[in-house]
């Protein structure tokens, strides 16, 4: 049954997203076209005047997320006895080629709407990389039913007697509160049939200054516009994301402040309160 909910317009970010990763020597060679270096390039006098006027950038907050969430991810694996990871909405990420380099008996699989599945599928086979612990599978989060639905796909993929850790970055922001909840709702459903299962993703903060509001407000219209999704930031602080997520069925839930990891991790550090939090969320 198709979708209920267009995504389709959201790889076009990937393209910003994936040229940082690469500038800060976090991707892979050729992964990033070469409009996705263009797109930094031209992007890059307004990333300093928010630097200047916000305490932080676009950059700043995609360099947080990546590192913390990765750190989130070896914690699980190393402490946990997560061997299958699930990262939605793998786009341009490189972080299945990471972690099948740190961890080669982890069972990855990248998933994305079908057309980036299928470029990163040949991207991934060109280079060896696909095989029987490294796979690419189509999704559509929203789907209710069908081979491209969330149930579909865990249960299609995944050993159902051990622990699942699924990963999002960069997709919530790109729906409202209610679209992305469905979301939720039914990865608690679905991960709760596995014990030790866990989901990271990260959230974005509605900010306090009106300054700085303005300011993203006319980004998110800008993003929104381009991604033909309805860009959110859903909620005040990390407190009210931590319930939220809560009440969607996971049983223990941290909104993870960057603050946290200052001089831990090679991050880079916002002046004044971060405005991105990660979430942990456990089963």
């Amino acid at each position: 049954m198709a979708s209920p909910i267009d995504s389709s317009g959201i790889s076009f970010t990937a393209l910003y997203t994936g040229a940082v990763w690469q500038r800060h020597g976090l991707s892979e060679e050729g992964l990033i076209p070469p409009s996705g270096q263009a797109l930094y390039s031209l992007l890059t006098p307004f990333e300093g005047v928010s630097r200047v006027v916000a305490g932080g950038s676009v950059r700043t907050f995609l360099l947080q997320r990546h590192f913390i969430i990765d750190h989130l991810i070896t914690e699980a694996i190393e402490h946990r006895g997560v061997e299958q990871v699930l990262e939605i909405a793998c786009g341009l990420s490189p972080r299945g080629i990471r972690l099948r380099r740190q961890f080669p008996r982890l069972q990855m699989i990248e998933a994305d709407l079908p057309a980036m599945a299928t470029r990163k599928a040949a991207f991934l086979a060109t280079r060896g990389f696909l095989g029987e612990h490294h796979r690419v599978r189509p999704i559509d989060i929203f789907a209710d039913s069908g081979p491209l639905s969330l149930e579909a796909v865990i249960d299609e993929q995944f050993d159902p007697d051990r622990p699942l850790l699924v990963v999002t970055e960069g997709l919530t922001s790109y729906f409202t509160l209610a679209n992305i909840s469905q979301f939720w709702c039914r990865l608690a459903a679905v991960l709760s049939k596995r014990p030790g299962s866990a989901y990271i993703s990260e959230t974005y903060l509605q900010p306090s200054s009106r300054l700085i509001g303005g300011g993203l407000n006319v980004l998110r219209q800008a993003l929104g516009a381009m991604t033909r999704a309805q860009v959110s930031f859903h909620f005040r602080n990390g407190e009210e994301a931590r319930q939220h997520v809560a009440q969607s069925g996971f049983k223990y839930v941290e909104a993870v402040n960057p603050e946290d990891y200052y001089g831990r991790l090679p991050i880079p550090e916002s002046r004044g309160d971060p405005m991105v939090r990660i979430l942990d969320a456990r089963v």
